[in-house]
């Protein structure tokens, strides 16, 4: 299954996303984020920004990826650099290119970079995703890597600022797909994700990492979510509807002017879900 690696680098151009708060309202009640300015439609949760550009980017890996490959891929890594929040009431452009292929022992990864900025052209968010494609292990390497985001061991040796534990219903993937728009069918159908290997039905990474959002801002950004500059996740271990995760923050020192913090996420087996986890917090303006 050979990656066209000739495709990297090539933009695609989403088409203009007009953001209205009955969508943000229900990615925050499908994720269930308690933050009040995210269920009243004051702000979008900010996970939220891969709604408007989910298809710009399925586009943008598509022009590397040969469709046989797509009954097994899973989300590997997510990294968002916000520049502003998003509210409703914007018009938002996108674009995506695929910026790497990485053959690995175990399968291969492709790495995504999406911009998106308001209609003046000034920026919002910045997104890089890394897709792994279980069991593929052929081809050759080119491009970039996605931005280091690693929670040393220093780190995680320190004393937790915060411990937060969250259930995960047994209906997650449902209302997550409906107001995501991510329908894969891993995420919704137990016989398809039984066939390509998995346990059963998995919870979408982005849901996951949504929850781990909220446990980051309403533990150290005061549950505001505007201060929040930079949220990068690895997905280590697939997170099942029903069970209970819970997610370990760390203090990780001062980058450009913000707090740095480390996290992890585990289940109930005490198993890492999300490693590597890494939030970046600007400063309180009151």
């Amino acid at each position: 299954m050979p990656f066209a690696l000739d495709a990297l680098g090539r933009w695609v151009a989403g088409p203009d996303f007009k953001v209205d708060a009955e969508r943000t309202i229900a990615y925050a009640e499908a994720t269930n984020d308690p933050i009040p300015a995210h269920r009243d439609g004051t702000l979008a949760p900010p996970v939220f920004a891969v709604v408007p550009i989910w298809d710009t980017l399925t586009a943008a890996m598509a022009q590397v990826t040969p469709p046989e490959a797509l009954a097994f891929v899973v989300h590997g890594e997510q990294d968002m650099h916000f520049h502003r929040p998003i509210r409703p009431g914007m018009l938002l452009r996108s674009e995506a290119a695929p910026v790497g292929v990485h053959v690995k022992p175990n399968g291969t990864t492709v790495v995504v970079k999406v911009r998106t900025v308001d209609e003046t052209g000034d920026p919002v968010v910045e997104q890089y995703m890394t897709s792994f494609f279980r069991g593929i292990a052929d081809g050759e390497s080119a491009g970039e890597e996605a931005p280091p985001h690693k929670l040393t061991a220093e780190v995680r040796a320190g004393e937790p600022v915060a411990t937060v534990a969250q259930a995960i219903d047994a209906d997650q993937t449902f209302r997550y797909a409906k107001a995501s728009g991510d329908n894969m069918p891993i995420h919704l159908d137990e016989e398809f994700a039984r066939n390509v290997g998995l346990p059963g039905i998995i919870v979408h990474g982005l849901c996951t990492m949504a929850f781990t959002s909220w446990a980051v801002v309403t533990s150290v950004a005061d549950g505001d979510s505007t201060r929040l500059a930079r949220l990068a996740v690895r997905f280590a271990r697939p997170v099942l509807p029903g069970q209970t995760i819970t997610t370990t923050i760390w203090a990780a020192g001062e980058r450009d002017g913000r707090a740095g913090y480390g996290f992890e996420t585990r289940n109930p087996d005490g198993d890492v879900v999300v490693k590597d986890g890494l939030a970046e917090v600007r400063p309180s303006p009151r």
